[in-house]
C-alpha cells in the first residue's frame, strides 16, 4: 500500500467500475460490486486489492496471489488461484495504469500563490494555480489554468505555459512555450543556450541562440534533463514525447510524436527524429542526422548516422541489430579460437 503521507488515494472503487475504465470484461460479472480499496503488485496484493500479471516470468507470484481481482491474459487464466476474479484483457499493464490513475490521480493544484513568491506585475496566471515559496515568475510569462508551480523554479520573461501543466522544483524555464499538461520534473533546463560558437584558434566565437523551444501537449520531462533552445530555428518536442532524468537535447533537435527517451541520452544540435521513436539509455547520437519513425535504439549506441524508419540498431557505431549479434557472436568465435590455439602451442 502507497504510504499515505505521499500518496493521496481514491476509492474505493466497484470492480466493474474499474472495468469499465480500461473497457474490459470481468471473468465473472457475478464480481461487478466487488469493493476494490488499491492496487498493488502481485506478491504484495491482499483481498480487496487488484493486481496485474504482464509477464509470464512472474507466473509463480500470480498463481500464490492473494489479490482479490488481477487484470491478466486470458491464456493465463488457468493458472489463477482460487476465488480470484480476472479481468481479461489484451494488454494488461496498460490497464493496469489506467487503473492506478483512478486511485492515484494526477496531483491538483491547490489554488494560491505563496508570499514568498515573486511574480511580476505583468505576469497572467489562469485560474487555480498553485505557486510555492522560492518561485519567481519574470514580466510578460503567460500561465494557464490549475498549473503546479514548484518551489523555486523560475520562469524567465515571455515564457507560456498551457493549462494543467506541473512545473517541479527549480526547474528553470526561458525562451520556450509549452503545451497543456506538460509535467517538468525537479531541476530540468529548458531554453538556456544552445551549444553554438565558431571554431577560431585565437578563440572561439559564440553564435547567438535567437530560437526557442516548443514542447507539444501531454509530455513528460525528467527530473535534471536540459533542452537548449534553437540557434536560427526552433528546437522541437512532439506532442506525448516521455523523457526520463539526465537527458541532454541539443539545439534544433527535432522530435516527433510519442517519443521514448531514457536516461543520460545526448541528441546533438539540429537531429531530427520521427514519430514513436524509443532510445535506451546512455544513446548518443551525432548532430544533424535523421532518425525514422518508429526507430529503437538500444541502449549506449552511439548514432553516426542516419537510420531508416522502422529499424531497430545496436552498437558504437551503430548497426541493424542482428548484424550487431552476427559481429558479437564471431568476435566470441574468433576468441574462443585463439584460445584454442593458443593452448595447444603451450
Amino acid at each position: 500500500m502507497a504510504d499515505p503521507r505521499y500518496f493521496q488515494r481514491q476509492g474505493p472503487f466497484r470492480l466493474a467500475e474499474l472495468a469499465a475504465i480500461c473497457q474490459i470484461e470481468l471473468s465473472d460479472p457475478a464480481a461487478a460490486d466487488l469493493a476494490i480499496v488499491d492496487v498493488a503488485a502481485l506478491e504484495t496484493a491482499g483481498p480487496g486489492q487488484l493486481s496485474f500479471l504482464d509477464n509470464k516470468t512472474y507466473m509463480d507470484a500470480f498463481s500464490a496471489s492473494l489479490a482479490s481481482a488481477c487484470i491478466v491474459e486470458r491464456r493465463y487464466a488457468a493458472q489463477a488461484p482460487d476465488g480470484m476474479v480476472l479481468l481479461h484483457c489484451d494488454q494488461p499493464y496498460r490497464a493496469f495504469a489506467l487503473v492506478a490513475q483512478a486511485f492515484y490521480p494526477r496531483p491538483r493544484p491547490l489554488a494560491g500563490i505563496s508570499p514568498a513568491a515573486t511574480v511580476d506585475a505583468t505576469a497572467t496566471l489562469g485560474p487555480d494555480c498553485q505557486v510555492a515559496a522560492g518561485v519567481v515568475i519574470a514580466a510578460g510569462v503567460e500561465i494557464g489554468a490549475r498549473c503546479i508551480i514548484g518551489a523555486n523554479a523560475a520562469i524567465e520573461s515571455g515564457v507560456i505555459l498551457g493549462d494543467d501543466c506541473i512545473i517541479g522544483a527549480g526547474v528553470s524555464l526561458s525562451h520556450c512555450q509549452i503545451g497543456n499538461r506538460v509535467t517538468l520534473h525537479p531541476g530540468g533546463r529548458i531554453g538556456q543556450d544552445g551549444f553554438g560558437f565558431a571554431i577560431d584558434p585565437g578563440g572561439h566565437v559564440k553564435v547567438p541562440q535567437i530560437g526557442r523551444v516548443l514542447i507539444g501537449d501531454d509530455c513528460d520531462i525528467g527530473a535534471n534533463t536540459t533542452i537548449d533552445r534553437g540557434s536560427m530555428r526552433d528546437t522541437l518536442i512532439g506532442a506525448g514525447c516521455w523523457i526520463d532524468n539526465l537527458v541532454q537535447i541539443g539545439h534544433n533537435v527535432e522530435l516527433g510524436r510519442g517519443c521514448v527517451i531514457a536516461a543520460m541520452t545526448g541528441i546533438s544540435g539540429s537531429t531530427t527524429v520521427g514519430d514513436f521513436v524509443a532510445m535506451g539509455g546512455q544513446a548518443g547520437l551525432a548532430g544533424h542526422l535523421n532518425i525514422g519513425d518508429g526507430v529503437q535504439i538500444a541502449a549506449q549506441s552511439g548514432i553516426m548516422s542516419d537510420v531508416p524508419p522502422g529499424l531497430t540498431v545496436c552498437g558504437s557505431p551503430a548497426v541493424p541489430i542482428k548484424e550487431f549479434f552476427r559481429q558479437v557472436a564471431t568476435l566470441r568465435r574468433l576468441a574462443r579460437q585463439q584460445l584454442h590455439r593458443g593452448g595447444e602451442e603451450q
